[in-house]
């Protein structure tokens, strides 16, 4: 088997350029993990690379069966970490019991549910090395008061330092993607839990963000039930302004109006 024929349904563009390849595994410190894992390795441009560290033990996971067999042929020293499934779908548990890291040149089309299923395992991803569409990579490492800081930027940046590394041009590509891509690499902060009411966090950030062009205030009405919160000067911003400890702080609001209302019945 030459090679793997790319699938539009995959969103799949493999990455040709060895040195670009290179500069991304090199990226990864992977400085407290033993196990790497790479999604959607394609064939294996990355993971030539990443099998000449022996400081930590590479693991791939591909959904298209074309190129699991094209990597059982060329890495047969792989064989029994070459994982044939859905990444979105996997229990990453069974897979890993220590910390791990995670990289990959990421499918375009599904690179924002790679990084809800990362948060989703946060306390076991010490660090992500990824290549996405570029716009998605700057939004996510936007900083508050950026056009392009969004719901999953603020999810994201709650529990990871967040980098834009570098731009990758859709000539390097087989076949080229119609937009750049962007590296970017998160690093796991301090945050175990958040200082608010974690459901309701994500709950006031996705309703904020769905109306960004008003001012909290507004887009959070149906959450405020007494006048003395809704004067506070902090309802005054719009979702954008807002960083994570602005977020926590709503949510602590919110969140203690209603213990009080609670208590009045």
């Amino acid at each position: 088997m030459a090679t793997v024929r790319a699938k539009k349904n995959l969103g799949q563009h493999f990455l040709k350029d060895k040195n670009t390849a290179q500069k991304i595994v090199e990226s990864l410190r992977a400085n407290k993990v033993d196990q790497v894992l790479e999604i959607g390795p394609g064939m294996g441009v990355l993971t030539q690379f990443l099998l000449q560290n022996k400081l930590y033990e590479t693991s791939v996971v591909e959904i298209d069966r074309e190129s699991v067999d094209y990597l059982n042929q060329h890495f047969p020293e792989m064989k029994d970490r070459i994982i044939s499934d859905d990444f979105l779908r996997m229990n990453l548990h069974q897979h890993f019991e220590a910390p791990f890291a995670i990289i990959g040149n990421f499918p375009y089309n599904i690179s924002s549910q790679i990084f809800f299923k990362v948060l989703e395992y946060r306390n076991q991803i010490p660090e992500v090395v990824g290549m996405l569409q570029k716009e998605v990579a700057e939004r996510l490492a936007a900083p508050p008061g950026s056009k392009t800081y969004g719901i999953l930027s603020v999810f994201l940046q709650a529990y990871y330092d967040i980098e834009y590394l570098f731009t990758v041009d859709q000539d390097q590509f087989t076949p080229p993607p119609k937009v750049k891509g962007g590296v970017i690499r998160l690093t796991r902060n301090q945050t175990k839990h958040l200082d608010c009411d974690e459901k309701l966090f994500k709950s006031v950030v996705k309703m904020a963000f769905n109306q960004r062009r008003k001012t909290m205030r507004n887009s959070l009405g149906s959450m405020i039930h007494n006048d003395e919160l809704k004067a506070n000067p902090i309802f005054n911003n719009r979702p954008e302004q807002m960083g994570v400890a602005g977020f926590e702080m709503i949510v602590r609001l919110i969140g203690e109006q209603e213990v009080g209302s609670d208590q009045s019945l």
